[in-house]
């Protein structure tokens, strides 16, 4: 009787995609199951506990800021003096500010902030990361010594000394454009930090990528298609691309994490969004007055950035097991 095994490929052994549950049968009565690369990293995610923890917690975290904000019964306005400082209660799950307010509506509204800005500075820094890096890495000689120069360049620059230098230069200038534009200055502010964090985030991305491209654009696959006349941007985006994807959702992931900190970092420091924003940390800013007597103030705004970022490292971790053919099981 013939026995089944799991056999994981990347690609046929003629190229190209091999469809996920693919069966070959071999000479010797064998029967194997072939799996596609996706089908297999799935597998091998959910195997990282971590990882599956971190994606529940995530997406609890999101679906809770941008669905709880529309059924929360109290708005991140809402001021009773009558009730300043209060502690945690059933009226209150995480207490009050110093003005009264909500602290959990606040949480919720800021983590819609924070979110977003962490998924679109790093889906900025990803872009210009991997535009650049395949650049470099395809093209080679003089584009690819310019552009790594350049890499280096931001590589040298002091990070967050810049970031705080350009919100404390131009975020006047930005709000009260964007509030001529737009009739809202918040907006402004909001494209600042995003294109400011993701221009000084995208330089591991663009080396990951380049070396990937440096030693896949020889291999058998891309010479074929180059012989049949594909053109460059053919080559470059939709036969090298591709397998190099699994890095770069993985430095994709990390990158968020590390956006979320430093706009918290930017809040806190009071050069973030106005105080009429309740960011995670304009939250931890306006309650570190009051830490010695009421630390829930700071504590849960703390808790949730600790296990957003967390979670997230989490993920990215679980993604990079997955998707490494070494550790295939």
């Amino acid at each position: 009787m013939s026995q089944a095994q799991d056999v994981t490929l990347t690609e046929s052994p003629l190229g190209g995609p091999l469809p996920t549950g693919t069966g070959v049968t071999l000479g010797d009565g064998t029967a194997k199951q072939y799996r596609s690369l996706w089908s297999n990293a799935w597998r091998q995610f959910r195997m990282h506990r971590l990882a599956v923890a971190g994606l529940v917690v995530i997406v609890f975290i999101t679906v809770a800021c941008f669905v709880g904000t529309m059924i929360y019964p109290r708005g991140i306005d809402d001021i009773d003096f009558l009730m300043t400082s209060a502690s945690p209660s059933s009226t209150y799950p995480f207490g009050t500010d110093a003005l009264g307010q909500d602290i959990l509506a606040r949480i919720l509204w800021g983590g819609r902030i924070s979110l977003s800005v962490g998924f679109l500075s790093a889906l900025v820094a990803i872009s210009v990361g991997t535009l650049v890096g395949a650049s470099a890495g395809f093209f080679g000689g003089a584009t690819d010594g310019f552009l790594m120069r350049l890499t280096d360049l931001f590589i040298c620059l002091p990070q967050l000394p810049l970031l705080l230098l350009i919100s404390f230069l131009y975020r006047e200038k930005v709000y009260r454009w964007a509030d001529a534009q737009f009739g809202d200055g918040n907006i402004g502010i909001f494209l600042l930090i995003i294109l400011v964090i993701a221009v000084l985030n995208w330089m591991s991305t663009a080396r990951l990528v380049r070396a990937e491209f440096l030693r896949l654009k020889e291999k058998e696959f891309v010479e074929a298609a180059r012989s049949i006349g594909a053109r460059q941007t053919t080559l470059m985006f939709k036969h090298i691309l591709p397998n190099v994807l699994s890095q770069i959702i993985v430095a994709a992931t990390l990158s968020v994490g590390a956006a979320i900190i430093t706009e918290s970092t930017l809040s806190f420091l009071g050069l973030g969004f106005p105080s009429d924003v309740p960011t995670w940390g304009r939250m931890l800013f306006e309650a570190q007055s009051y830490f010695q007597f009421y630390p829930y103030q700071a504590l849960f705004p703390g808790m949730v950035i600790f296990l957003t970022v967390l979670s997230i490292n989490y993920i990215g971790d679980g993604l990079r097991d997955a998707l490494d053919p070494r550790k295939t099981r």
